[in-house]
Order: C-alpha cells, then structure tokens, then sequence
C-alpha cells in the first residue's frame, strides 16, 4: 500500500474538520450565538470568570475579535465585565446567572450532538485519533515555532 501524502493528509483533515465544524454551529444555532461566542460561554462555564486576553489566547481569537465577542455578550447580558482587583488594566469576564443557564443548556445539547458526530468511531478509534491528532499537531505547532524563530533571528 503506497504511504499517503503530506499533501492528501492536511486535505482529508482540512475537509473533515469543516464538516465537523458545520455540525458544531448546527448544534449551536438555535440559541443564535456564533462558534466564538459559544466558545467565550463554554470557557467560563467550565474554568470560570477570566481576564478577556486569555480568553482569546485559549479560545484562538485575535484581540479584536475577542472584545467583539464580549461585546456583544455583554451587550445580551450573559456576561459582565470586571476590573481586575490585581492589575486595575485588565478586565475579568464573569457569567451572569442568564449566561449560566444559556450555556449549561446549550452545552449538554452540544455534548450530545458531537457524540452523535463521532459515534462513528468506536471506542479504541477515537483514542487512536486522539494520539495521532495530539502526536502531528504538537509537531507541526513545534516546527511552525522553530520557522518562525529562525525567520527572526539576527543573521551572522
């Protein structure tokens, strides 16, 4: 069997996860929120209020689109914003007891439609998909970092 392509790899995952990305914002749809507003919710639900920069960093969200996204949840009232009692410069970011109950709901009917999505795979599946996603993805994180290191480093 020849081996598969670098190329036909990144394709095949590229394509996957768009699809599994459509069904995660079908899921989500009903409680007219976008994927990066969704991610802010389930964030908070499950690791608490958060200054809004590390909320970007953990959910991949430039700045911009982070403050926007708080915005307008805060603009719907399911969150509120916070002056960090340590750095009087950052703002935390709590859920309001309306943004619990929207995001504990919308959650579990979440969890139970991605389920659906992978029931595809059986148990031993998705452990190996698990390996193998964590094994590229760390080494494709480790050699974009040294690229980009090397392309700012001072020339000798």
């Amino acid at each position: 069997m020849p081996q598969e392509s670098g190329i036909r790899i990144w394709l095949i995952l590229m394509k996957a996860a768009r699809s599994i990305e459509r069904n995660a914002y079908t899921s989500i749809s009903g409680i007219d929120i976008g994927l990066s507003d969704f991610g802010v919710l389930e964030l908070l639900l499950h690791k608490g209020p958060q200054p809004v920069n590390l909320i970007g960093r953990k959910i991949f969200l430039a700045s911009g689109s982070i403050t926007a996204a708080v915005d307008r949840l805060e603009a719907r009232k399911l969150v509120k914003r916070t002056v960090d009692s340590e750095d009087l410069r950052s703002r935390i970011v709590h859920l309001t007891p309306a943004g619990r109950k929207l995001i504990e709901q919308a959650f579990a009917k979440h969890t139970q439609d991605m389920e659906e999505t992978m029931s595809v795979l059986r148990p031993r599946e998705r452990e190996e998909l698990v390996r193998l996603l964590k094994k590229v993805g760390m080494w494709a994180a480790a050699r974009a970092e040294s690229e980009a290191t090397a392309q700012t480093s001072p020339r000798l």
